[in-house]
């Protein structure tokens, strides 16, 4: 189980990024001539942007500049993600943002610039720019917001300080941070980032899954202090940037760009905490009757119903599992799962270094990038459909929108990607009529699908807005007080069912999506819409389809309710959201009556 340098991985097993650019040389030139376009375009329109013209021109050449700053910063970006040791690729990165950084700079002036001009000049380039509408219709929308363009200015080129909470959580977790191993009943056992999420906390050897967690508590607690002074920096700056723009709180400025209004954004925290709890309190209960637990403590939670029923999976069964799952989304779906295959578009590799969890990047103009870690069991599949749902739906909007018209919601991103795993799983269904081979498929989507998406980032929406509450009241949080958050609300959650040991309150260190804004709350908000369009293609089936993709096709030309109105969910009411969760609530009640037939344990 020990990690691996990079050098030491399979070349099979890593993504091509010679899809972006063959050579570094590549990338260095395309990297000059942004500065030259760039260069070009401030001669051009610096001080002339006062007609409809003007405006339309500059921004269609900005665009230009941003598609190659894309590729540039994914090139670079996706090497660092992979090696965080490469000392030569993070020096590279950093000389390549800054360099950006200076481009942007310069290029500040355009949207100050615009929203000098009269609002009828903007207006009547809105109108004579189809492909950049959006674009202006947002920029217009930011107007109120606006500062000063010296302001703006002096804020671009400070950008990559106010993104440097984020690098140094980074380097800190995944550069500094190194484990030593732990042991158990006389056998030494190897500890990492990675080994631990990714394994240990699925152990089924009680003794083994409890050191694992003690061990890794320990070495990360000696870091809660410089990680919450992180944190601090980050959201303390945030507040600051609220204040300046006018702002009457810090989550207006943060839910502003997700067109997302604050009645959305505290229904998801609230239902799912109310609502939801008591059917993951049984969850818990089954677990800790079917290993046989002396108590239930949050280092359990993690395990699966069915111990000795852990499929394994080899990565060309993942292709055709994914590749038939997916059949439902159309011919052309199934053809991009079958290039992300062929050209290597997957991280599969297990190595030092490398960024935990999984995510997808699609750069505008090439194709998208997965980074996972393979682990050869089932839900690994589960963890290709979801990222292939950011691959398909990015795949789909840069296809037919322009750059700036890909910038979905952050409401709305994680929707296409569970709505993957649900069709996967209602797919895997259908392939047996074996009731434990049924029951460990709705065991992988409450354990997996709805238990990262409504449990554990739910919990995180729900702690990330008790910390903005007291920054947006003028205070500030250190270690002591994110913990203490953190336990408060796992006791919430959790109640008496589940055992808080030492350890489960530092998990506010364990995740980046807090240096990302409001963006912890928006995967149960992307899984509920995701859930009703499930249900709807399984009982509709074509037209729910078609709906779907359009969906996919329209971007961020709409605000989230919008783009949910199209795939048939109406997301202003409490409706989709309390279905889904007496969804989630039907399947462990089912998953209960199954293991009551098979083993006799009975669960109230």
């Amino acid at each position: 189980m020990a990690l691996a340098m990079r050098n030491e991985v399979p070349e099979e097993l890593k993504w091509d990024l010679t899809l972006i650019y063959k050579t570094e040389e590549e990338m260095y030139a395309d990297h000059e001539k942004a500065k030259a376009l760039a260069k070009k375009l401030v001669e051009d329109y610096k001080g002339k942007l006062t007609t409809a013209d003007a405006i339309v021109n500059c921004v269609r050449d900005l665009e230009k500049i941003e598609e190659i700053a894309y590729l540039v910063g994914s090139y670079n970006n996706l090497h660092t993600s992979v090696d965080y040791y490469d000392t030569y690729l993070m020096e590279r990165e950093a000389k390549i943002r800054n360099e950006m950084t200076l481009i942007e700079t310069e290029l500040s002036f355009v949207q100050s610039e615009i929203l000098l001009a009269d609002d009828a000049v903007i207006k009547e380039a809105i109108e004579k720019s189809a492909a950049r509408k959006n674009f202006l219709t947002d920029l217009l929308r930011e107007k109120p917001h606006r500062l000063s363009p010296e302001t703006e200015k002096a804020l671009t080129a400070l950008s990559q300080s106010f993104e440097a909470p984020y690098e140094l959580y980074n380097v800190a977790k995944l550069a500094d941070m190194k484990f030593p191993s732990f042991t158990v009943n006389g056998k030494e056992y190897p500890l990492g980032y990675s080994l631990f999420e990714d394994d240990y906390e699925y152990e089924n050897d009680t003794d083994v899954r409890r050191a694992a967690f003690a061990a890794f508590s320990e070495k990360i607690r000696q870091y809660e202090n410089v990680t919450g002074a992180i944190y601090n920096t980050q959201v303390s700056q945030e507040k600051a940037e609220a204040t300046l723009r006018g702002y009457d709180s810090v989550f207006d400025y943060l839910l502003f760009g997700q067109k997302v209004t604050r009645e959305m954004y505290d229904r998801q925290i609230d239902l799912i905490t109310e609502k939801l709890a008591p059917h993951m309190r049984k969850y818990a209960r089954l677990i800790k009757a079917k290993h046989g637990l002396d108590e239930m403590t949050f280092a359990d939670l993690k395990l699966s119903v069915d111990p000795d029923y852990d499929p394994r999976v080899t990565i060309e069964e993942s292709r055709d599992y994914v590749m038939k799952g997916l059949a439902a989304l159309g011919e052309d779906y199934v053809a991009m799962v079958d290039q992300a295959y062929r050209e290597r578009w997957f991280d599969f590799a297990k190595n030092q270094g490398k960024s935990t969890g999984g995510f997808c990047a699609s750069p505008y103009g090439r194709n998208s990038f997965i980074l996972l870690t393979w682990n050869g069991r089932m839900a690994d599949v589960f963890t290709i459909a979801h990222e292939l749902g950011h691959a398909g739906h990015f795949q789909t909007c840069n296809s037919t929108q322009s750059l700036f018209d890909t910038d979905v919601s952050g409401y709305m991103v994680e929707a296409p990607s569970t709505m993957n795993e649900l069709i996967m799983a209602n797919y895997l269904k259908k392939t047996s009529d074996d009731k434990r081979f049924r029951r460990w498929v709705l065991a992988s989507m409450v354990g997996h699908t709805y238990y990262h998406n409504f449990v554990t980032h739910l919990r995180e929406a729900w702690y990330q807005r008790e910390v903005y509450k007291i920054i947006d009241e003028g205070g500030s949080v250190n270690a002591e007080t994110l913990s203490g958050i953190f336990k408060k609300n796992l006791e919430i959650f959790w109640g008496d069912d589940v055992k808080l040991i030492p350890g489960a309150e530092l998990t506010w260190m364990r995740q980046p999506h807090y240096y990302m804004g409001l963006y912890s709350y928006t995967y149960s908000a992307g899984l509920t819409v995701a859930t009703q369009a499930a249900l709807r293609i399984e009982k509709e089936g074509q037209p729910a389809v078609d709906d779907w993709k359009k969906l996919l096709a329209l971007g961020g030309t709409l605000d989230p309710a919008g783009l949910a109105k199209t795939a048939g969910i109406d997301i202003t009411t409490d409706k989709p959201l309390l279905d889904t969760i007496e969804y989630i609530g039907s399947m462990i009640d089912e998953i209960c009556e199954i293991t009551e037939e098979l083993d006799g344990i009975h669960v109230d």
